[in-house]
């Protein structure tokens, strides 16, 4: 991928596209093209062109397509854990349905570089950190859904990178940690866990209450530090990658509760677990081993860093 490329990131609304087209931006990338699924406003990088696309209709996808040489597949239907718990199949047909169709009129239209945002979903419950190879299908029972729309997904790069004749020339796969930082959707129903938190922390004055114990252990990559990961294993032509993008150093919520309660001169006596509440994973470890040592990936932002960063955006922007 080089500053000539037309470049079209699909989902360039969300969370993810919007920062990675303003790191492209500020990288001299000059033909940007981005879709959006919503009518309602959002932030648009100046000199990137916005198209409103329903990835379910290949007609609107052959426009948008045709004539470019790399697309980001960062479109989907997402949410955050309360939606997951109650309604599991919301991320089910519609993003297999997506995926299919935008990986169809890419081989049709011969795009150079296909790059797929996958997820962790993929990877099943486990004490140790996981490496790319360690999919076995057995996923973790909240994201057994979710995980196997994912698996799907990612099968679906793989037939067309190397299973049919004249294959797309290069695909690559990103498994991304839990990813935070400005432009994370903050709402109720689809804010996923440090959003939920820096808001809860800015309406409530005095106290808060947070869902589970606390004692859930995850890996949080700033999201400034993936696109730099992104647009580096981007750059390459691999025939077919697989990689995830993360921090490689997995805390606790508990601990990310108190760097917030920190920044918001919260006392401890004034954080409330209700353990009624859904939680997630209880444990996820990821190892970013091959990105440090193929892409030599450096996280930048440690977590105390990004929380104060992604307070001071949420704060200025709402």
């Amino acid at each position: 991928m080089h500053k000539k490329n037309k470049i079209l990131v699909l989902g360039g609304s969300g969370f993810i596209g919007t920062n990675l087209l303003i790191k492209l931006k500020d990288l001299g990338y000059q033909n940007l093209t981005a879709t959006s699924f919503i009518k309602k406003n959002f932030y648009k990088v100046k000199k990137v062109k916005y198209l409103k696309v329903n990835a379910h209709y290949d007609s609107q996808l052959e426009k948008v397509i045709k004539g470019k040489d790399v697309i980001f597949i960062l479109s989907a239907n997402s949410s955050g854990a309360a939606v997951m718990e109650k309604n599991p199949l919301v991320h089910l047909n519609p993003n297999i349905r997506m995926n299919m169709n935008i990986l169809e009129c890419a081989y049709k239209h011969n795009i150079k570089k296909v790059v797929f945002v996958s997820s962790n979903t993929v990877y099943p419950d486990s004490e140790r950190k996981m490496n790319e190879n360690d999919v076995n299908y057995n996923f973790f029972h909240k994201y057994h859904i979710v995980g196997w729309m994912k698996v799907f997904s990612e099968k679906l790069c793989e037939i067309y990178a190397n299973k049919i004749k004249n294959p797309l020339q290069s695909v690559i796969i990103v498994r991304p940690s839990n990813l935070y930082g400005p432009y994370d959707k903050f709402s109720y129903k689809k804010s996923k866990v440090i959003a939920a938190t820096i808001r809860k922390f800015e309406e409530n004055k005095k106290s808060i209450t947070v869902w589970g114990d606390g004692s859930d252990i995850k890996d949080f990559l700033y999201i400034k530090d993936f696109c730099d990961a992104l647009i580096k294993v981007s750059k390459t032509n691999p025939k077919f990658e697989v990689v995830n993008i993360c921090s490689g150093k997995s805390i606790s919520l508990k601990k990310v509760i108190n760097f917030c309660a920190n920044i918001y001169k919260f006392k401890q006596k004034d954080i409330h677990y209700d353990v009624s509440k859904p939680n997630m994973i209880p444990k996820r470890y990821m190892s970013n081993h091959k990105m440090k040592t193929k892409y030599k990936f450096k996280v930048k932002t440690d977590i105390l860093d990004g929380l104060k960063e992604t307070v001071k955006w949420y704060r200025k922007n709402n």
